[in-house]
C-alpha cells in the first residue's frame, strides 16, 4: 500500500503559481500510476494529471494542458504538480492518489485509484 501525503497548497492570486508535492510512504510509487485529482465544493472529483511511474508517460486534463506539469523524483519517491497561470476555476482541494495496473484509458478515472492522500487546499483569488 502506498500512502501519499500532499503538501504545497495555499492561497494565490490569479495568474500566479504553486507547486504541489506528494510524497509516498509505505510502498514506493514504482509500478503505480501517480495521479492528481481535484474537487471543488458541490462538484464531482475530477482528473487533473497523471504519470506512469515506470516510463514517465504523462496525461493531462484539457483544462490544465499547457499550464500544469506533473513530474516525479524517483530518489525521493515524490511526485509534483507545478501549476502556472492559475485561474479562479482551479480553486479546489487537490488530492494525490496511486493506482496499480492501470491502462491509459483508466488512468484518468479517479475510481480506479486505490490509495489517496488527505488533500491540500488550493485557493485562487481573482
Amino acid at each position: 500500500q502506498v500512502q501519499p501525503v500532499e503538501s504545497g497548497g495555499g492561497l494565490v492570486q490569479a495568474g500566479g503559481s504553486l507547486r504541489l508535492s506528494c510524497a509516498a510512504s509505505g510502498r514506493t510509487f514504482r509500478n503505480y500510476f501517480a495521479g492528481w485529482f481535484r474537487q471543488a465544493p458541490g462538484k464531482e472529483r475530477e482528473f487533473v494529471a497523471a504519470t506512469r511511474w515506470s516510463g514517465g508517460d504523462t496525461y493531462y486534463a484539457d483544462s490544465v494542458k499547457g499550464r500544469f506539469t506533473i513530474s516525479r523524483d524517483n530518489a525521493k519517491n515524490t511526485v509534483y504538480l507545478q501549476m502556472n497561470s492559475l485561474k479562479s476555476v482551479d480553486t479546489a482541494v487537490y488530492y494525490c492518489a496511486a493506482g496499480y495496473g492501470l491502462s491509459t484509458d483508466s488512468a484518468t478515472n479517479w475510481r480506479q485509484y486505490v490509495d489517496w492522500g488527505q488533500g491540500t487546499q488550493v485557493t485562487v483569488s481573482s
